[in-house]
């Protein structure tokens, strides 16, 4: 019942689409779906040995429908990880109890021309984009190639042992593309015939409310003097908007810990867009932890 539904309702975050669930089985996992107004895809862990199930990126419409849909999933003994894709202060009527304030992600509207978008751009942006525009770079689009020693895939894991991030691992991003054709396109830029920078963009959502979302990425030395990643962007985002893709996603907002990205980001011409943070909930506690909740309430 909970394992393989299909809505037109299906929400258009990546963690909440039906080809991030198929990608999970195919490594091994067994994702469920709350079935509801909006469905909800559900991912469970062990941690410490303790059963936790957890909805990231929900569009947690009608928080005090969850006991319920957790009751007929099976899972209303489980430690409960909620992150809502918008805040959701609601979640403080179930007993649910905010762990981590809310975080920021950046994302570029596809819907508007292209003139506009560009005229959007941030000036220095913009001048970098020119710039790579005049280098005599070429911009080659393919599927991801279902090879775990793809040089970006080694380049990114690499890179996130020496900056000290986690992303999917291999075996994962590797499922998403086999598991859903023509969904994980890679964007690379040559100077010649060498490969001087790359991204990977996962596509996914339904009809009317199709987006993407940037995966992972890796530039060289001279990637970086030619401005190589401002033309890969553009162009992806082109490419993206023609294929009528509502939205594109740059990851998470960290103008403390990665300033130069954040701006980097926001220079494309990508909006702020706040997240719900993250909530922990025991649902045979019922409503016992509400006033907790109370006290961090604002920040969420």
């Amino acid at each position: 019942m909970f394992d393989a539904p299909v809505y037109n309702s299906t929400p258009a975050t990546l963690q909440q689409h039906a080809g991030f669930a198929a990608a999970l089985r195919a490594c091994g996992q067994s994702p469920l779906w709350l079935t509801g107004a909006t469905p909800l895809l559900v991912v469970r862990r062990r941690l410490a040995g303790v059963p936790v199930a957890m909805l990231s990126r929900a569009k947690i419409e009608q928080p005090h429908l969850l006991a319920g849909q957790l009751r007929q999933a099976g899972l209303h003994r489980h430690l409960i990880l909620l992150a809502p894709e918008h805040p959701t202060p609601e979640l403080a009527q179930i007993g649910a109890i905010p762990l981590m304030t809310p975080g920021f992600v950046a994302r570029i509207d596809l819907t508007q021309a292209q003139d506009v978008r560009r005229a959007g751009l941030h000036q220095k942006w913009r001048n970098r984009l020119v710039f790579a525009e005049g280098q005599g770079l070429q911009v080659k689009r393919q599927n991801l190639p279902l090879k775990t020693d793809h040089w970006l895939l080694v380049a990114d894991a690499l890179q996130q042992s020496n900056r000290g991030y986690r992303n999917w691992p291999v075996a994962l991003t590797l499922a998403f593309a086999r598991e859903n054709p023509s969904c994980a396109k890679l964007f690379t830029v040559f100077e010649g015939r060498e490969a001087v920078a790359a991204m990977l963009f996962l596509r996914h959502g339904t009809e009317g409310r199709t987006g993407a979302t940037y995966h992972i990425g890796h530039t060289t030395a001279r990637g970086r003097a030619l401005c190589a990643h401002n033309l890969l962007l553009w162009q992806a985002t082109g490419w993206l908007a023609a294929q009528r893709h509502s939205s594109v996603e740059l990851g998470l907002i960290d103008t403390r810990n990665a300033p130069g990205l954040a701006r980097f980001k926001l220079g494309a011409g990508a909006k702020v867009h706040k997240l719900g943070g993250t909530w922990g909930w025991w649902p045979p506690m019922g409503r016992i932890l509400r006033p907790l909740a109370g006290l961090d309430r604002q920040h969420m």
